[in-house]
């Protein structure tokens, strides 16, 4: 079996922030999105993945490399232009050949992995196996509708679903999905939706299966989704202090720090981690939050937010709350008078003041 991951797209739900990084590499837990799908696929016995990306862009390939870290092997394929799920499928066929295969939407998380969906997948003989999720949205997703214990059709995005959940970002197929995707057209929105290529083996009389996910699965598309995929994974973490604690902090719960950070005169409430060569003096970090590497934070309090590489939040006398902040951010105190607020912000930044 092959694994299919796709990392292309625009994020531009995610804007300002995907202007300049690919959204599959924002930082979860101080680790990039794209990373729990590789890992998610090794663990499932899998070595030969292929990562779809963008054509114009070589971010995820710098990133991520050839696989060799994960004992993995990674093959990108280019996609020239953002045309749907379905498009991403078609276009791996020269990589996946005939082999069965999981395709894993690259900023989906899934806990657990997902080896169990494709023990259940090969063990069921489908030619397409599904995985659902209770969600409180369907209308932002996939929805199939049931009928005694079986998908009888799948809608993308309807705006009357006919049941309660999603088609999760974790799908397996056999062969037959080549099929599927190549007997498409676009749709209204211009894409070629992968829930008409399921709904094409169901209407030609392929079997379909589906496993419900039980435990937590995040689609991260919005900034919320982020945050509180980081609150999920960090609920997990195992505390690790490789930094340093002075006598005048006090670090409760469990906290992750790395090499060369430094906790001063600080009270750090996990679960957080921190990434190395930090500073954190005369500030409080509330649980929920992952910090990255090379940032400062000097009296000021943040919580519950994901603050990226190099960043610094100086002498803020509010307390900074459900917040992301990309790479080289900066927030300070005004210096001078008269005392303003001054902003630079790109296209559908957000900026909440009292």
């Amino acid at each position: 079996m092959k694994a299919l991951i796709a990392s292309g797209g625009r994020g531009t739900r995610l804007r300002p922030i995907t202007h300049t990084q690919n959204k599959h590499l924002i930082p979860i837990a101080n680790k990039p999105i794209l990373h729990y799908a590789i890992e998610a696929a090794k663990e499932a016995g899998i070595k030969e993945m292929g990562i779809v990306v963008n054509a114009d862009s070589h971010e995820v390939q710098d990133a991520i490399g050839d696989g060799s870290r994960w004992n993995v092997h990674i093959t990108y394929i280019p996609q020239e232009a953002p045309l749907g799920l379905a498009h991403v499928v078609r276009i791996a066929e020269p990589f996946i050949g005939i082999e069965p295969f999981i395709f894993y939407l690259g900023d989906n998380l899934v806990i657990g992995g997902v080896q169990r969906f494709v023990e259940e997948f090969e063990k069921s003989k489908c030619n397409c196996f599904l995985t659902l999720a209770r969600v409180k949205d369907p209308e932002r997703f996939g929805v199939p509708e049931l009928r005694d214990g079986h998908i009888v059709s799948i809608e993308e995005k309807p705006k009357h679903p006919k049941s309660s959940y999603a088609v999760a970002g974790v799908y397996l197929y056999d062969r037959h999905i080549f099929e599927a995707v190549k007997a498409l057209k676009p749709s209204a929105r211009g894409e070629y939706e992968i829930s008409d290529a399921h709904q094409y083996l169901i209407d030609h009389g392929y079997s379909v299966g589906y496993a419900e996910i039980t435990g937590w699965w995040k689609d991260t598309g919005k900034p919320i989704d982020l945050l509180e995929a980081n609150r999920l994974i960090l609920d997990n973490i195992t505390p690790s202090m490789e930094g340093s604690v002075d006598e005048h902090s006090m670090v409760a719960g469990k906290v992750s720090a790395g090499k060369g950070t430094q906790i001063m005169n600080s009270i750090v409430r996990g679960p957080v981690t921190i990434g190395e060569h930090c500073i954190i003096e005369d500030s409080y970090v509330g649980p929920f939050t992952s910090i990255g590497d090379w940032c400062e934070i000097r009296n000021s309090e943040v919580e519950f937010s994901i603050i990226q590489k190099r960043c610094k939040i100086l002498n803020v006398g509010i307390r900074i709350e459900g917040s992301l902040l990309g790479m080289d951010v900066e927030i300070v105190e005004a210096a001078g008078k008269p005392r303003v607020h001054r902003f630079m912000l790109g296209e559908l930044s957000r900026v909440e003041i009292v």
